[in-house]
């Protein structure tokens, strides 16, 4: 087995993962550089696909403030929101954004060369920065991409997976272990750093706007170490999915079209949200989410509708190129036709703990983006935050570590040797076809965890899960990248079900048909794996 080291280890290639390692690169001393190691090819992450924009507190903008942001987010985040963690990524939005300039990347600008702002729901002003009209997400990937390929200092892990962080019995995590999809060899990878950078988990149910790598893994990872996890009932589906059915995802109509005017109708043509809440289609996603999968119960039907003819078509073509492109691709021209919309998996509030700094509760385990949870999103995450607190993030876990000492470890305990052994020493014959498990387990997150939950449902998933653990015996090593997918996949399924099982109220995008009411006292949800047991902290 190979052996290496490195000053700090990226697992992930998401704008969080990418921004956090060209930070560090400049910021801190590296004996032995950076590694980013990303289970696809870079660039190729949950961020991409990032529409609407980023959230920018900028000074220039005199209609906005941090005060007007911190109580937008603040509302959204249905009493789980962090004030002091709100407050510094608000506080800190125009520096970060000002830097991402420099890195070269380019949001959309007027006539007159100023940073245009839109608006999505929940916001009071319009502060979303958005770049290609439309492909935000992508625009900064490929500018952060350009940059981090052109370091020196910076290498990357294409088509490897982490699939176990190196932690000793002092509880201080040394680094990891790499499988390498191509050649499936293992290499055992040490730093004083390992920051995860995953992403989400939106793979986990049968409708998601994630592409296909968002399977949970570094929550597993964190899980297997004995991270302590946070609020991982909080699941935001999307209300505006494209309803017709990709390879492995549903295209996302972005909230910025309702931003824009757009408004939800039925079949008929007939407007609804009046029905449910005053501020309409600009209502937060929880809700909007819920009253589009209500009206589709209520008429028997796979779909509502996005009626974007109000809006200017000159104006469509400028703002949502893509969305446009993509609506034409399946025979709808979205300036003239209705377009089929239904709710989708977006995007993930719970993850691991941490503090602003990113810190976990191991020792040089750090976590930012999706897979952490910092306090900022809360219960219900407000539309186009996530891209803002990748970046604050990672600008700040690099200012952090200026002042640590980022040489590789030179001892291992037992601890560690004696996981590195089940690597070396387990030997398995036969792949396991996990393509049918998968789809299964996505049937039952989507059935029973989904939208609207309640104790019945929530035990028939965790029996269901457990069942399909018992057709899947792997526990730790495994032989391909699917097989690790669908260990990842099962851990957190069974976390998010049973957490969702142990919240007896309905919070923001956790809805119990059976417990609607929302308690006076807003307690977050902290779990953890102790001696391979799941305990609640």
């Amino acid at each position: 087995m190979k052996y290496s080291k490195y000053s700090a280890i990226i697992i992930g290639s998401g704008i969080a993962g990418l921004y956090a390692a060209l930070k560090i690169e400049q910021q801190v001393k590296l004996p032995d550089g950076i590694l980013i190691i990303t289970k696809s090819k870079l660039g190729e992450s949950n961020s991409r696909y990032a529409q609407g924009g980023m959230v920018g507190v900028l000074k220039e903008n005199v209609k906005d403030s941090t005060e007007s942001h911190i109580t937008d987010t603040l509302k959204a985040g249905a009493g789980l929101s962090e004030l002091n963690t709100v407050k510094f990524i608000s506080e800190n939005s125009d520096r970060v954004v000002k830097d991402l300039l420099k890195f070269g990347v380019e949001f959309d600008r007027n006539e007159n060369g100023e940073l245009t702002f839109t608006l999505e729901a929940a916001h009071s002003v319009n502060r979303v920065l958005h770049a290609g009209g439309d492909a935000t997400g992508r625009m900064m990937e490929q500018a952060l991409c350009k940059q981090v390929q052109s370091n020196s200092n910076i290498d990357v892990y294409e088509k490897s997976l982490a699939v176990e962080l190196l932690v000793d019995s002092n509880n201080t995590c040394k680094g990891c272990i790499v499988f390498n999809d191509v050649t499936h060899e293992y290499e055992i990878v040490y730093s004083p750093v390992v920051i995860l950078a995953t992403g989400g988990i939106g793979q986990l149910y049968k409708y998601t706007t994630n592409p296909s790598g968002a399977t949970g893994d570094g929550l597993a990872l964190a899980y297997n170490a004995g991270a302590v996890l946070q609020d991982l009932e909080f699941v935001q589906f999307h209300p505006t999915a494209l309803a017709i059915d990709g390879e492995e995802n549903r295209f996302l109509i972005s909230e910025a079209v309702r931003g824009e005017g757009a408004k939800l109708v039925d079949s008929d043509g007939q407007e609804f949200m009046h029905k449910y809440d005053s501020r309409k289609e600009l209502a937060p996603r929880d809700i909007v989410t819920r009253a589009n999968y209500n009206e589709m119960s209520l008429n028997n039907t796979d779909c509502v509708y996005l009626n974007a003819t109000c809006i200017d078509s000159e104006k469509i073509l400028k703002r949502f190129p893509n969305i446009y492109k993509k609506c034409l691709e399946n025979n709808i021209d979205m300036t003239k036709d209705f377009i089929p919309v239904a709710p989708a998996a977006h995007y993930y509030m719970g993850g691991v703990k941490t503090n602003i700094e990113s810190q976990s509760s191991i020792t040089g385990l750090y976590a930012i983006g999706e897979v952490s949870s910092t306090g900022l999103h809360g219960g219900n995450r407000l539309a186009s935050n996530s891209l803002l607190e990748c970046v604050v993030c990672a600008y700040e876990v690099a200012e952090f570590l200026k002042s640590e000492s980022l040489y590789a470890p030179k001892q291992i305990d037992e601890k560690i040797k004696s996981l590195i052994n089940i690597y070396e020493s387990e030997i398995y014959s036969d792949e396991i076809d996990v393509t049918s498990l998968k789809t299964e387990l996505k049937d039952i997150m989507w059935s029973c965890v989904g939208i609207l939950r309640d104790e019945k449902s929530l035990i028939s998933a965790i029996d269901a899960l457990e069942r399909l653990a018992k057709e899947f015996p792997r526990r730790r090593k495994c032989l391909t990248k699917s097989e690790y997918e669908f260990r990842n996949m099962l851990i957190v399924s069974k976390l998010i079900a049973t957490c969702a099982l142990n919240r007896k109220e309905s919070r923001g995008a956790h809805y119990r048909t059976d417990y609607l009411q929302t308690n006076e006292t807003s307690v977050h949800s902290l779990v953890t794996n102790q001696e391979g047991e799941l305990s609640f902290a």
